[in-house]
């Protein structure tokens, strides 16, 4: 692929990221994407072969993003503090707020995937096998890693939806004092 070809694949891919992470996978249209973009429709097939297409490999991109910041934890340190860090971050004000480029798409995605083809919910069983590789030390733990998991996203989907305000901030603490 040259360099040009490549660079606008990246645009359309970044677009879709955002667009991902604020409305689900199912929600933005190749319009609103390569709008984003800064790119007409016409070009979009060019790039992926369907919306789908586009859409799963913006998800498995922003997952993987993800998994290189929690990547950045102190592996010296025990499992359960890996965890209370990767929660304290998770289900801070700042993730909650943040635009689409530093937050997880999980939230406004989960609810979409089984309507979605197949390919997502191998992406996010991949995700979630890795997750715990990473913050599990043993066999015995990834249970414990799943179930902070399902706390922490479920967390963050409350705080997100309640917006910014006591009661969100509230579910922020009481979700993250139960993952430390």
């Amino acid at each position: 692929m040259n360099d040009k070809k490549a660079q606008t694949r990246e645009r359309i891919l970044s677009a879709a990221s955002a667009a991902l992470t604020r409305r689900g996978p199912a929600e933005p249209s190749v319009g609103d994407v390569m709008g984003a973009a800064g790119l007409t429709v016409g070009g979009f097939y060019a790039h992926f072969e369907s919306k789908d297409a586009l859409m799963l490999e913006a998800f498995s991109q922003t997952l993987r993003r993800r998994r290189a910041l929690m990547g950045e934890l102190d592996r010296s340190l025990p499992a359960s503090e890996r965890r209370a860090l990767a929660a304290a971050f998770y289900l801070s004000r700042k993730h909650r707020d943040a635009e689409t480029g530093e937050a997880c798409p999980l939230p406004s995605s989960l609810a979409e995937l089984a309507h979605m083809p197949e390919g997502f919910r191998a992406v996010l069983a991949e995700h979630l096998e890795l997750v715990m590789a990473e913050l599990a030390d043993s066999p015995e733990e990834a249970d414990k890693v799943l179930a902070d998991m399902a706390l922490m996203v479920g967390g963050l989907v409350l705080a997100r939806a309640l917006g910014r305000g006591e009661m969100s901030d509230r579910v922020l603490r009481a979700a993250k004092s139960a993952v430390i």
